[in-house]
């Protein structure tokens, strides 16, 4: 029975789509729930499921733009009828896909990973879930056939290598070097063509401006080295700098809640909530995942949303609510070496916080000079509802929470004053 298999809905908005790549070859054995191709809209990317077990036909080339619900691919499952004498012939050659998909798809929360050795008695440094374990003890196979029987090596596979190392690099420089005048070509992905859709609308629909300030990151390290361990052993994460930044961005957006607004026709849009998206670099570019009800986040609510998210982003899983809405954005430019940046604003929202690298500068402090480590902030806001004034106070509050941690307890008010009722 042949049994086809429709392009899935990024969204109600989204009528077409670009399969980025087969996960599988023409003709391959494929398992129920197993992933075998990737689509990518204009704002995330999905993977295809197999609804079935079988034999595929693909239907679709890679890197082609395909019609919402249109079919993809078919899966023969004729080939395994239980009349069949092939049948467990099949179900060999594709237990190693059966295994990649129990891995992957079917863990849970008591589906813990555990070292596995191989048939030899040598270990490879491979954890197995007790799911895959079982698996592969009903087909007889050992780590050898798993990591012999997943799948081939591609074209693909090996430019990302050559990619990762530097190697592209290289070949690039040695064809300057002999003088070649040559040209690469590649095709924009719908995720690229949104985000610059977005870009080219913030610079041409907004009175963009941006104003800066400078961080005395002292404290915030102080923390950090005192209470790392302690901090990581108790919830499984490292506390981080953007923590402080989320935390302090929340207290400075209560102060001054224009800033975590935006227009809408003729009206003006204030959240009584914030929504803040943390800005992601990926290898299909910017996303911008958001950390929902952010001003009742602890600080290792933060850390393990904001790890997740990243994660999930990185690896192309990410949903699309979860890089929906958003009130207000953070980017950290810092991590790539950025001394100071204008980060353009994230549409439709009306302000934008960018943190840059931390560098040992000269200050003075109490009338002398000291080195300190500095970071400098960047606030980029729609003029049109967020005065100069407000844009330096936001930024003056932030600088004031940071350097201060302890007032991010109190409301980012002096703790002084709130002891004394002022």
């Amino acid at each position: 029975m042949q049994i086809d298999v429709n392009i899935p809905s990024p969204g109600e908005s989204i009528t077409e789509v670009e399969l980025t790549q087969w996960l599988v070859s023409d003709g391959d054995m494929v398992q129920k729930d197993q992933e075998i191709a990737e689509v990518e809209s204009e704002k995330a990317t999905l993977p295809i499921i197999a609804p079935v077990s079988g034999k595929i036909k693909l239907l679709v080339n890679e890197s082609t733009m395909v019609k919402v619900s249109a079919v993809c691919c078919s899966i023969d499952t004729s080939i395994l009828d239980s009349s069949s004498p092939q049948r467990k012939d099949v179900e060999k050659s594709s237990a190693a896909e059966v295994v990649t998909v129990a891995i992957s798809n079917k863990k849970t929360e008591t589906d813990k990973l555990e070292p596995l050795k191989a048939s030899n008695n040598t270990t490879h440094g491979i954890k197995v879930t007790p799911l895959a374990r079982e698996l592969m003890k009903e087909h007889n196979l050992n780590v050898d056939d798993i990591l012999n029987g997943l799948r081939k090596i591609t074209a693909a596979d090996v430019q990302l290598v050559m990619d990762s190392s530097s190697g592209s690099a290289n070949f690039q420089s040695e064809k300057l070097i002999a003088g070649e005048r040559t040209e690469e070509r590649k095709r924009m992905s719908q995720l690229r063509k949104k985000v610059s859709e977005r870009l080219v609308t913030a610079k041409n629909t907004t009175a963009m401006l941006t104003t800066f300030n400078e961080v005395d990151m002292s404290r915030v390290q102080e923390i950090r080295s005192k209470y790392q361990k302690e901090f990581q052993d108790k919830y499984g994460v490292r506390l981080g700098l953007m923590s402080f930044f989320v935390r302090a961005a929340v207290e400075a957006l209560k102060l001054h809640p224009m800033t975590n607004s935006m227009i809408d026709g003729e009206e003006i849009v204030i959240p009584n909530y914030i929504d803040i998206g943390v800005a992601v670099q990926t290898t299909k570019g910017l996303m911008v995942p958001v950390l929902r009800n952010a001003q009742k986040m602890g600080f290792a609510d933060i850390e393990n949303e904001i790890l997740q998210l990243a994660k999930k982003a990185r690896e192309g899983k990410i949903t699309l609510n979860e890089l929906s809405g958003g009130t207000f954005t953070i980017t950290n430019g810092g991590i790539f070496g950025s001394m100071l940046s204008t980060p353009i604003l994230n549409y439709p929202q009306s302000a934008i916080l960018g943190m840059h690298n931390i560098i040992d500068r000269p200050v003075a402090v109490n009338g002398k000079v000291e080195i300190r480590p500095i970071l400098y902030v960047a606030l980029s806001y729609d003029h049109r509802i967020i005065d100069g004034k407000d844009s330096a106070a936001f930024l003056m509050d932030i600088k004031r929470m940071i350097e201060n941690p302890e007032e991010l307890m109190f409301g980012g008010t002096d703790p002084i004053k709130s002891l004394i009722g002022l």
